[in-house]
């Protein structure tokens, strides 16, 4: 005789950004596939990859929020980072066998001055220990092999990078980068500008374009709280879109802009930074968010609507 077969929990439809505060060890689909069962969310994503040695910042998408992802996925990060100067590693971290150690004869003054010579338009090396691909396979699965092969230097930019603590061999940042910057290689190459060599022993995401930990949760919150507790962290959809400049349309313009009808920007009240931008967020004389445009050559042109039970 079989056993009876437990009843499906039904899933929720939520639209939302959670701002989780990633513990160690654990991936980021790891962590979104634990946040989404204890939501019961029908649909979430999350907005880029933390390794699970890192901590930290991982916005979650539920619902409608999921369109948006790819517009933190091109933003820029920050992160606060320790690296260990004197000792590399075979992946450019805490994980790695090391490959050579040697003495560290700089001072605080030196590292400071190093880390200037980084900020800006650089370019980086990807680490074997990635998930980039060649011929169809990531680079981790050459590594693991055993297997070196040619990268191609990707120019990346440094926005700001500022020293926290020098308490040497340990040396502490915080950066500012752009999309697809790898920290374990920048410290692997300020460790060798310094003649010592370095990996990182700790990395913590701290921005990812506006959003910050100020209105994180842990998981270990998450998961002790109500159902009403954990929906009241929920962000808004728009919390993805608070960089963009706003245009709010009329009843006819909006129902004309949800049916994927251009508008003429000549018949709009729009700012001028709203004009100029490369995209903008709609919102209904109401105050309800209807998507992202792109305005250009006299039009708003719709690119990305949320659609809700009022749409």
């Amino acid at each position: 005789m079989t056993a009876p077969q437990r009843p499906r929990v039904p899933r929720r439809a939520l639209d939302g950004v959670l701002l989780l505060d990633k513990p160690l060890g654990l991936s980021s689909n790891d962590a979104l596939v634990r946040v989404k069962r204890l939501y019961l969310a029908k649909k979430a994503g999350h907005t880029g990859t933390l390794d699970p040695l890192a901590t930290g910042l991982l916005p979650l998408c539920f619902g409608e929020a999921t369109k948006f992802s790819q517009d933190l996925l091109e933003a820029d990060k920050t992160y606060e980072a320790t690296m260990r100067l004197g000792i590399r590693t075979t992946t450019g971290d805490a994980e790695g066998e090391p490959l050579d150690v040697r003495a560290v004869d700089c001072d605080e003054a030196a590292v400071r001055a190093s880390l200037q010579r980084f900020i800006g338009e650089i370019v980086q090396i990807p680490p074997m220990y990635s998930a980039l691909k060649r011929d169809g396979k990531p680079l981790y699965e050459y590594a693991r092999a055993g297997q070196t092969v040619e990268r191609e230097g990707r120019q990346v930019t440094i926005r700001a990078l500022e020293l926290i603590a020098c308490a040497l061999p340990d040396v502490t940042f915080r950066v500012t980068c752009s999309k697809g910057t790898y920290v374990r290689t920048l410290a692997e190459d300020i460790g060798e500008a310094l003649g010592c060599g370095a990996h990182l022993v700790a990395l913590r995401r701290t921005g990812v374009g506006a959003l910050t930990l100020d209105h994180s949760v842990t998981l270990e919150a998450l998961s002790e709280a109500t159902q009403f507790e954990r929906d009241s962290w929920l962000q808004p959809v728009d919390a993805l879109l608070s960089t963009f400049p706003q245009v709010c349309l009329s009843d006819d313009d909006m129902r004309r802009f949800l049916h994927g009808q251009r508008l003429k920007l000549s018949s709009l009240t729009i700012a001028a930074e709203a004009v100029n931008a490369a995209r903008v967020r709609v919102y209904s004389a109401q105050g309800r968010l209807l998507g992202v445009a792109k305005p250009g050559e006299g039009v708003l042109a719709p690119e990305r609507l949320v659609v809700t039970t009022e749409s």
